[in-house]
């Protein structure tokens, strides 16, 4: 049977099912494969009044600015530390939180405990940046309570490159951290219950059940999440970042992200820009299938 036949047939039977996906794959068509064409830019002299087309290719050397640039180290060291608190911390909670509310035996306080922790998320994190503001500036709530019951000195602790990464992960555990137990309940819900059973004849107590069968259920998910988490090792979040740094807290708070924003957007410098851009995506495409070809071999859960 023909290629072509089968083809026109499966379209005809399925024609419901391809109209449903037909608007996702125009919109990664149109907003994330169309964009592509203009890579091109990172190795051009662009200018708007020139065009893409007619700008002058200069090869690496936006590439070789960036890298001999005075930010280059500082930039990426901010970047991966950023990234390896957020998988240390912000990754593990929601998994350290599945097991805790597993745990719970009263299902109204179970409920209680999810929807609190699940509402920071749709909180918009303009607002959480407004609360962070508010609540650490000088004359703001925290420093209040400091000052006027232990006694402490009053700091602006916005200002403070020393605490930005502890006040971006903290946030970022206290917003994200219900929204991503729910992941992991799923995957818990689905372990069979007769195991749970045949630990309890043998003895093992509720800590045991839960190393021993609980965390082994739930690690094909966990991996799958840890590789995607890899994959975007380089890519913080960006607009967060921009609303709560400022030129004090530089030396901690610069990353990637932030200094494409500044070159492109602010001074644009729109090929310096593009060329970092394309850096920072072509390290974090590596790392996704040098974590997914590792989960291979040593797990054989991989993501293809």
């Amino acid at each position: 049977m023909k290629f072509s036949y089968r083809l026109k047939r499966d379209l005809k039977m399925n024609r419901y099912v391809y109209l449903m996906v037909l608007p996702v794959v125009l919109y990664y068509f149109i907003f994330h494969y169309g964009p592509m064409y203009g890579i091109q830019i990172a190795f051009k002299d662009y200018s708007p009044g020139t065009g893409m087309l007619h700008s002058p290719w200069v090869g690496f050397k936006y590439f070789n600015e960036f890298f001999q640039s005075f930010y280059f180290w500082r930039l990426i060291r901010n970047t991966l530390l950023l990234s390896f608190y957020e998988l240390l911390f912000q990754f593990t909670s929601p998994i350290l939180l599945a097991f805790l509310l597993n745990e719970l035996r009263s299902a109204l306080f179970k409920r209680i405990v999810q929807t609190v922790a699940y509402l920071p998320y749709f909180i918009s994190v303009v607002v959480v940046v407004g609360f962070i503001v508010d609540f650490l500036a000088r004359d703001g709530l925290i420093n209040q309570v400091l000052s006027s019951l232990f006694g402490m000195e009053k700091v602006a602790y916005l200002s403070k490159p020393e605490w930005f990464r502890t006040l971006f992960i903290g946030s970022g555990i206290w917003q994200n951290v219900g929204w991503g137990t729910i992941i992991y309940l799923a995957a818990i819900a689905t372990i069979d219950p007769s195991l749970y059973e045949a630990a309890k004849v043998d003895g093992a107590n509720r800590f045991k059940q839960s190393i021993h069968i609980t965390l082994p259920g739930i690690m094909p998910t966990v991996i799958i999440l840890l590789i995607l988490q890899i994959g975007s090792l380089m890519s913080v979040n960006t607009d967060k970042i921009l609303l709560m740094y400022n030129t004090a807290t530089y030396e901690t708070a610069d990353v990637i992200g932030t200094y494409v924003y500044r070159k492109g957007i602010l001074e644009a410098n729109f090929s310096y820009s593009a060329a970092i851009g394309l850096f920072n995506s072509v390290i974090n495409f590596l790392l996704l299938i040098f974590a997914n070809a590792l989960s291979k071999r040593v797990t054989e859960t991989k993501l293809w």
